[in-house]
């Protein structure tokens, strides 16, 4: 079984703080996290040895200091200012892919925002499966307030997650919430106090990957892009999943450990 190693990448640190548990930390604080191209490369590399480890059964996604992530680098986003739509097009499809691809990962994905999330930050934030907020912390896609229409998918992220009517006043009106407010929208799930945060969150991971690997898995599947189309769609998909799940060893042991008022000790099969 491959493992994710503890690294540091260029503006991204990956760690292991529990079992089944990798943590990726934003790591560029002199620009608030901001998604230079060295933190894109790094994230692509981390994402993908994540993808290929089956040990790992939970992600957690936070910023160094006090920022989440501030959002694209608006430096080189105005650097060209000659530059022919196609060629910008191009270069925003490459951007937008290589953070968005924490979403082709099959477990859970959680985003722990601990400060400021901000445009692209806070739409890769939404690719994430769960988001809980730090209290204090602050989010926003004013994107029009920056002269440009919204990217990294947030005109389908964020209508996903909070339905259309607060999806048009956020991205309309350009404003940033606190967390309390983002918790009464749906924005995220759980608000924590700041000196214990990270510390609960990486504990929810650490319970999240002592579920069944094979039930999360699908269950996550289940919920991707918003659900199942109707009730028939929904009970033809759980009458093959729940059964794949029935016939494994990790069911048996589920119900063993109930009985004997055990943890369990799921192994993916």
């Amino acid at each position: 079984m491959s493992t994710t190693p503890e690294m540091t990448l260029p503006h991204l640190r990956v760690e292991r703080p529990r079992d089944g548990v990798v943590l990726l930390t934003l790591d560029n604080t002199e620009m608030r996290n901001a998604m230079s191209d060295e933190m894109t490369s790094s994230w692509v590399t981390a994402v993908d040895a994540i993808a290929a480890d089956p040990s790992v059964r939970a992600v957690v996604v936070t910023g160094a200091g006090s920022a989440f992530c501030s959002g694209g680098n608006t430096s080189w986003i105005a650097s060209e200012p000659d530059a022919s739509v196609d060629r910008l097009r191009t270069r925003m499809l490459a951007f937008y892919r290589s953070w968005l691809s924490i979403r082709k990962l099959e477990v859970p994905t959680i985003a722990a925002i601990n400060g400021p999330a901000i445009g692209a930050g806070l739409c890769m934030a939404l690719a994430c499966d769960i988001r809980y907020a730090a209290s204090g912390a602050r989010m926003g896609v004013p994107f029009v307030k920056l002269g440009m229409h919204a990217g990294m998918a947030g005109t389908y992220l964020l209508p996903n997650v909070v339905g259309e009517a607060h999806a048009r006043d956020l991205l309309l009106t350009g404003r940033v919430v606190d967390a309390d407010e983002a918790l009464r929208l749906g924005l995220v799930s759980r608000v924590v106090e700041p000196t214990s945060f990270l510390d609960e969150v990486v504990e929810t991971a650490a319970g999240i990957a002592a579920t069944a690997p094979i039930a999360s898995k699908l269950t996550k599947l289940a919920l991707q892009g918003g659900g199942h189309a109707d009730l028939e769609s929904c009970l033809q998909w759980e009458a093959m999943a729940q059964p794949i799940t029935l016939a494994t060893e990790d069911l048996q042991e589920g119900i063993r450990a109930a009985q004997e008022k055990r943890a369990p000790e799921f192994r993916g099969r």
